[in-house]
């Protein structure tokens, strides 16, 4: 008895049993109370000026994320195994969205930007589907060829044959063949990105993509070379910012030199920086932020994070950091105990998403690095990224249910 038990565990039905991780789940709604909150207070004062209503942005902000924890509680209870029919068509219908964004007018307020597209109310960026679908298809790909990537097994793809059969000195390996797959896949997602004039959504795809093939077994020397790479076209990008397109050149050049446009491309970083100081080590207190009084320009998007510096302090911030990396470190732990491959990529990729996107949108704000236009996950406004997040948030806990952890 006990051993049919055990088998009809292993079976894959729609639903999925057994408790999610508890401390996940807390650190995912304390994120997104904490991200309701800090949203208000750093929008109220924009959102009164041009709308006269300060709960403007964080009435839509809210119906998103209370939508959202119905999409966690169902996600959450769904056995993530029926994700592997839907990787093929998720990433068809991102390639099919990247380019429709590039065809359509962009929505009222963004023309500057083929990143946005409208359907009826709501507006969304293809780009967030497209991370999760990199992540998706990637691990289920990697899953049905694990063995092939991590062993030196000759590839039996028909165009390999003719090397493979033959005496010469070259020959294909099958996990040579499916790091090409996925490079391939990648060059194609991130074009199309980096077309919609979005650099921070193409390097943040790449990354996520390289990852997943990190996480996946390739060995080393694959990423200590496009780590040597990666920092040379760095260094080649910040002498020669004219290869950028034409909006990502003056952030570059205003990144090298303080001093550049302070009226212009700087002003939200210097008056970012300047909220971050006047903040001290205990913050001025929730909603008292001056900054937001329409210095810091739509303080509710990318910048949010210099208010909560402000309104918090250095406490405040470094506690949200900690979460992040919390969560960041619950879901590593939550993919290694996975019952297999494909829940352990899905979750660690879906976390390292959140947690790399995060640390580049606080090195944008702190002029660590230049400003790319990157949203902080939980915070910046944004229903349907907000909705989109909180799905993957819901992917995570339904591997946890299986996972080898210790319950609470």
């Amino acid at each position: 008895m006990a051993k049919r038990n055990a088998n009809a565990k292993q079976k894959h039905g729609f639903l999925t049993r057994g408790g999610l991780d508890i401390p996940f789940f807390m650190i995912v709604i304390a994120l997104i109370t904490l991200g309701l909150i800090m949203m208000f207070s750093a929008s109220s004062s924009y959102s009164y000026y041009y709308f006269n209503d300060s709960f403007y942005y964080f009435k839509r902000q809210l119906v998103f994320a209370l939508l959202g924890l119905v999409v966690l509680g169902v996600m959450s209870s769904v056995d993530y195994h029926i994700l592997k029919g839907a990787a093929i068509p998720i990433l068809l219908v991102s390639f099919a969205l990247l380019v429709a964004v590039l065809l359509v007018s962009p929505p009222a307020g963004f023309e500057d930007f083929h990143r946005w597209i409208s359907l009826g109310p709501v507006t969304f960026q293809p780009s967030e589907v497209a991370k999760f679908a990199i992540i998706l298809y990637f691990a289920y790909h990697m899953d049905r060829h694990f063995k092939e990537i991590n062993s030196n097994v000759l590839s039996d793809a028909s165009w390999a044959q003719g090397f493979n059969q033959g005496r010469g000195l070259i020959k294909i390996k099958a996990k040579t063949v499916h790091m090409m797959w996925y490079l391939l896949i990648l060059a194609v997602t991130c074009a199309l990105v980096y077309k919609e004039n979005h650099v921070s959504g193409t390097l943040l795809i790449f990354a996520l993509g390289v990852m997943m093939m990190f996480l996946a077994g390739f060995h080393y020397r694959w990423f200590v070379i496009g780590a040597v790479a990666a920092v040379v076209l760095v260094i080649v990008v910040i002498n020669n910012p004219s290869i950028l397109p034409e909006h990502a050149q003056p952030r570059i050049l205003s990144w090298v030199d303080k001093s550049y446009d302070p009226l212009g491309v700087r002003w939200q970083t210097n008056q970012a920086i300047y909220a971050i100081g006047s903040g001290g080590f205990f913050g001025v207190g929730l909603g008292n932020s001056k900054m937001k009084q329409l210095y810091v320009s739509e303080p509710q998007n990318d910048f949010i994070f210099s208010i909560i510096c402000e309104e918090l302090g250095f406490v405040g911030a470094l506690f949200i950091v900690i979460l992040f990396a919390l969560l960041v470190w619950r879901g590593f732990l939550i993919g290694i105990k996975a019952k297999d491959k494909f829940g352990a990529l899905l979750a660690m990729g879906i976390v390292f998403q959140v947690g790399l996107q995060a640390a580049l949108n606080i090195g944008v704000v702190t002029d660590v690095l230049p400003n790319t236009g990157i949203s902080l996950p939980f915070f910046s406004y944004g229903g349907t990224s907000l909705l989109m997040l909180i799905f993957e948030m819901g992917v995570v806990l339904s591997v946890s249910r299986t996972a080898k952890l210790k319950k609470i």
